[in-house]
């Protein structure tokens, strides 16, 4: 009972207040409900009152612990029954009044009794009706059960009533089970009641319509969680009022057969006693004992929440306890699956044993102990230390990698740690709950599973079912799904959980109730020890155990939410606190959080950690608390209601953004979730900022993206103004490069993401900004190969360069303008504007800027001045550009842009000037790198010229199918750029093998795509190609003729010397064989003597062969 006065709690049956002395309320001794101090007779149902008024009397057979203070509002998932009197406004015509309420009472006082029997809670009397929560104040694992078998023994208790048909009145009793918020006090003096506000109370009250008199009818829910433990009757879908959808119910006809359907929630306590995996333990002690041996091992251990994969690993950490071995153990977290290598980051900070207060210095010569065995400190420290978020000091210079080579460095240097500890001693090395994994982690995980193979590793991977593991298959990895006890090893485990025999029926009930599943077992024992040790009576416990405690969870999260409220208040608040604060929170933040007094808040931790439902690791103040589980912390935070967890992330934020600013710096993510949480979201945005930044900067970029996002998320709940702009402006600039690594150059997120932050630009009027933005919407219709877009998006950078006196400005500019001008076969003016970077380019200024351009400009203006001057006639200058892009890209050492150069200054160069090696050479570079760093794009380019590679030697057949497979694929993406050319290249390889009919198909398909997108880059080519096909098809001289012609007049108006030698080589070839040398040469001629270098290259030397032939046969 709660003191009016200053609301501590209180034992039943006490008359004053233990804490101030108060009178307390009164208790009604029929109906169980308190009452004003003062009042004679109950308000509620009219009994008297006297000073030794206790609740209802209850079976005895019922458990009866002592009723807790009543907490404050909470959500809950409760089981809530309505009770109506059948026929009492009839019989309120026949009755006197006082008899009527004696009948009223009578009928009260059942019911009250009924429900306290099931430690249910009587909410509200209301006249002829009963309003009844089970899951309130008490949460219990069977509430629904409890309310079901209330409802039965209610419509079967017998109120007799004089004058009466029958001699008796009948019930009518609706249930239903869902999501409400309860406990909020309503009204005042006799009228004040505990609230619950949901639909579920108004569907009770409508089902109970619904209902014979004399039964129970009850809502889906319901009849879900007691499924087999009654018999039902369905009566189908039916329409209520004040319910939009219609409502499907059952009705109740009594006892059924118990058969448990539920699914465990999660995986069993490292404590819980290992039974039933004795087939398990052997084969990963026979998987040890190979990996020992120098045959690295690799176990996928699998299994739903609760079955026991932490168990059996802590059981095989404790088999190996004696044996010479080193033990790595990584933890994946929910909290953390978008913080890139958080598992990496706790194991090494608890290895190098940091404690709190550590300063940096500190910190380094920890490091340097831990790294010394394994590795150059000089070498790896400075990584380790930027991963750990703390400064290397002047000893050792800080990384001047770009963040994809740091990456690879970062790996490289935790597996050779590993590789030097395993040649030291075989390595037990655990990765839980990977079903959590962080995109960074997942990545370092992949290259771990292959490494192990030849060391004396076991590496363990535990994950729930839903993760779908990519290793399975491998010859040194074995899996391992775990599957639930039998009787007999339920039996046996419950004994050891209880410490002792438990009743036969008692035994029984749990071992047909839990399904098999550890944790169920181990909960439920749990559950029903406790039960038996708070009985009020002195009884054997062993004797008579209450069916409320032996009932299965219907959910985990129900199973852990009775014993939350077995906590009382204080410890269950500071669970709530830590559900709020992550799966892991410090004794100093909960303290900074709780408010009460230190002797307090330890006294609450204590309790907590002796209810078992977290782990505690150190003493307070130092003290680090962990939940058991993530579902324990779940369970505690979804009691809280929306506001209370608003305030609760407030003062979380504060209290960390105030004291702890390691963290602060090191995990940005974390103020940003709080902040958010608190829908404080001016405060949130910055930390999503710069979590995401901080993430791109060590190229997580999945990580990048999605704290970006969630910050653009929380941004869209603000009003539209001007610092609102302002700061998506940054994000959308900021979520630009990594959207393009992750999902590709012409992927629509991408384009989305640069197309808004040009409109916020225009918007703002922010013109530094623009040019960067315009860069990366640029590149999206460059791919995609919008060329009128491309176009347009060139000129406002021209009129931007205009505005802006920037060298950096400038660059962007010419980049695009250099691009757009090659793709529209202006390849004069793109010679110009890439020639005008490289006199631009300062690699002091420019090289360290901000991304504007997506690649390096010098790098960019090289890559594509290659393939561009090789057009224009001059194949050597071509080879110097393409010399000096691969120099520039080396020292850049950046995995897209080397892939990039590979492409167009490497292998589109090659195959322009016929050098099948050269094209073999970079196209398998482009593939290489592209499936070590997931550059899907590339490797699709990278295939094709690899299929033409194959062509040209030999192998034809499959050569053009593997180019045929690229291109649409590279099509299905969406890319444009540079398409002609690869359809060109394979028209050209079906006109080698003489099929001319799918070759003429391609250069159709390349012709309308060209036409679609105003593209003339590629369109002599294609004409020439397509008049090589007709003759290959033995098509007429004229329309032949007539094609070649066309391709000799497009490339000498675009100034394209090369093409045009080509297209009046073919034109030439075609005179002279219908018998006109003279003309062939004629054409040939001019074009042959135009050119001043490249002369030992294949088009060059061909075009001198056919005309040595035309001489000669002059």
């Amino acid at each position: 009972m709660e003191c009016p006065s200053c609301g501590s709690a209180n034992q039943d049956g006490h008359r004053f207040c233990g804490n101030c002395g108060a009178p307390l309320p009164p208790c009604c001794g029929v109906c169980g409900r308190e009452n004003p101090i003062g009042n004679s007779y109950c308000g509620y149902c009219g009994a008297p009152l006297t000073s030794a008024a206790a609740p209802p009397e209850r079976s005895s057979a019922v458990d009866t612990p002592t009723k807790p203070a009543l907490p404050g509002a909470e959500r809950r998932r409760l089981t809530v029954m309505f009770c109506d009197l059948v026929g009492s406004t009839a019989i309120s015509s026949r009755l006197d009044p006082e008899d009527l309420r004696e009948v009223f009472g009578k009928y009260h006082k059942d019911v009250a009794t009924v429900v306290g029997r099931f430690d249910g809670f009587v909410a509200k009397y209301m006249g002829d009706g009963v309003l009844a929560y089970f899951g309130y104040p008490r949460a219990h694992e069977d509430d629904a059960e409890r309310a079901v078998r209330a409802g039965l023994q209610i419509v079967t208790t017998a109120r007799p009533v004089p004058a009466t048909p029958g001699g008796r009145l009948p019930v009518r009793v609706g249930i239903a089970t869902g999501l409400v918020v309860v406990g909020d006090l309503i009204g005042a003096g006799e009228s004040q009641e505990r609230g619950v506000v949901g639909e579920t109370p108004n569907l009770a009250a409508r089902l109970q319509t619904l209902a014979e008199p004399d039964c129970v009818v009850i809502d889906a829910n319901t009849q879900q969680l007691t499924s087999g433990i009654f018999e039902y009757e369905e009566l189908g879908t039916v329409e209520l009022k004040g319910f939009i959808e219609p409502v499907r119910a059952w009705r109740v006809r009594g006892e059924g057969t118990i058969e448990s359907r539920f699914e465990a929630l999660h995986s069993a306590a490292a404590l819980t006693p290992l039974v039933g995996r004795e087939d398990e333990i052997e084969l990963l002690a026979r998987r040890w004992i190979e990996a020992k041996s120098g045959a690295g091992q690799v176990i996928l251990l699998s299994g739903e929440p609760g079955i026991g994969k932490s168990r059996l690993t802590a059981a095989l950490q404790e088999r190996l306890r004696d044996e010479p071995h080193i033990r790595l153990r990584y933890f994946c977290s929910a909290l953390h699956q978008d913080s890139a290598l958080h598992p990496t980051i706790v194991q090494l900070e608890r290895a190098a044993g940091f404690e709190r207060g550590d300063t940096p210095e500190m910190k380094l010569r920890k490091i340097e102990a831990l790294l010394a065995p394994t590795s150059s400190p000089i070498a790896g420290l400075p990584l380790v230390a930027e991963l750990l978020h703390f400064p290397a000091g002047d000893l050792y210079p800080p990384s001047q990698l770009n963040p994809q080579r740091k990456k690879e460095e970062t790996f490289e240097l935790l597996l050779h740690q590993l590789v030097v500890l395993a040649q030291n001693q075989p390595v037990f090395l655990v990765y839980e709950d990977v079903h959590w994994i962080d995109p960074s982690s997942r990545e370092l995980l992949d290259r771990v599973v292959d490494r192990v193979a030849d060391l004396p590793v076991l590496l363990l991977i535990t994950f729930r079912p839903e993760f779908e593991s990519p290793w399975t298959g491998q010859s040194h990895v074995t899996l391992l799904t775990l599957s639930r006890l039998d009787r007999r090893q339920v039996a046996t485990l419950v004994q050891q959980v209880a410490g002792r025999a438990l009743a036969g029926h008692t035994m029984q009930e749990i071992i047909k109730r839990t399904d098999g599943v550890p944790l169920f077992i181990e909960e439920l024992t749990k559950a029903v020890v406790e039960a038996q040790a708070n009985r009020e009576s002195g009884e054997d416990a062993s004797a008579t155990t209450s069916r409320s405690a032996l009932a299965v969870p219907a959910t985990l999260q129900a199973s852990l939410m009775a014993r939350l409220d077995r906590l009382g208040l204080g410890p269950k608040k500071m669970a709530q606190i830590g559900a709020a604060i992550g799966r892991e929170f410090s004794y100093e933040l909960v303290a900074a959080v709780a408010g009460p007094s230190e002797g307090e808040i330890q006294d609450r931790l204590a309790r907590l950690v002796h209810s078992e439902l977290v782990f505690q690791r150190g003493a307070p103040p130092e003290a680090v608390y962990s939940f058991k589980h993530a579902l324990v912390q779940d369970a505690a935070y979804n009691t809280l209601l929306r506001s209370d967890r608003r305030r609760l992330h407030a003062r979380i934020a504060e209290a960390v953004e105030g004291r702890f600013p390691d963290r602060v710096a090191r995990e940005p993510e974390l103020l940003a979730h709080h902040f958010t949480a608190a829908c404080q979201i001016e405060r949130a945005v910055g930390y999503w900022l710069k979590a995401g930044e901080r993430a791109a900067q060590r190229s997580a970029n999945l990580e990048a993206i999605r704290h970006l996002t969630r910050g653009l998320e929380a941004l869209n709940t603000l009003p539209e103004d001007f610092e609102r702009d302002r700061q998506e402006l940054a994000f959308q600039v900021a979520i630009g490069t990594p959207m393009i690594a992750v999902h590709g150059y012409s992927a629509p997120q991408t384009g989305a993401a640069y197309s808004r932050a040009r409109a916020l630009c225009e918007r703002l009027g922010e013109a530094e900004p623009l040019i960067a933005t315009l860069s990366g919407e640029f590149v999206y219709y460059f791919v995609r190969g919008d060329y009128s877009m491309m176009r347009r998006l060139t000129n406002e950078a021209r009129q931007v360069a205009e505005r802006l006196p920037s060298p950096l400005v400038r660059l962007a500019s010419h980049r695009l303008a250099g691009i757009t001008a090659m793709h529209f076969g202006a390849f004069a003016e793109a010679r110009s504007e890439f020639e005008a970077i490289l006199r631009l380019y300062d690699v002091r200024q420019h090289r360290s800027q901000p991304v504007h351009y997506v690649h390096d400009p010098k790098v960019s203006a090289l890559t594509y001045l290659a393939p561009v001057l090789w057009i224009l006639g001059f194949p050597e200058q071509a080879r110097r550009s393409s010399t000096a892009a691969f120099q520039c890209a080396a020292e850049l050492d950046q995995a897209n842009l080397t892939a990039h150069v590979h492409n167009f200054a490497g292998a589109g160069l090659d195959e322009l000037l016929g050098d099948v090696p050269g094209v073999q050479a970079h196209a398998e570079a482009i593939i290489e790198l592209a499936d070590r760093h997931s550059l899907g794009y590339w490797r699709v380019n990278g295939l094709i010229l690899h299929g033409w590679a194959m062509v040209q030697q030999g192998a034809t057949e499959a050569g053009i199918a593997l180019m045929c497979q690229s291109t649409e694929s590279r099509a299905a993406q969406g890319v444009s750029w540079y398409q002609a050319r690869y359809l060109c290249m394979l028209a050209a390889a079906y006109a080698q093998v003489g099929q001319a009919e799918p070759g003429l198909r391609i250069i159709a398909e390349a012709k309308d795509l060209i036409a679609r997108n105003s593209e003339c880059m590629w369109e002599g080519e294609l004409a020439r190609m397509e008049g090589e096909l007709m003759r290959v098809q033995g098509r007429s001289a004229t329309e032949i003729e007539a094609c070649l012609a066309g391709a000799v007049a497009i490339t000498r108006a675009q100034g394209a010397k090369s093409l045009e030698l080509r297209a009046a080589r073919s034109l030439a070839r075609l005179w002279c064989d219908r018998g006109r040398p003279y003309d062939a040469r004629a054409l040939l001629a001019p074009v042959f003597s135009w050119f001043t270098e490249g002369f030992e290259t294949a088009d060059l030397k061909a075009a001198k062969a056919l005309l040595d032939e035309l001489t000669c046969g002059a």
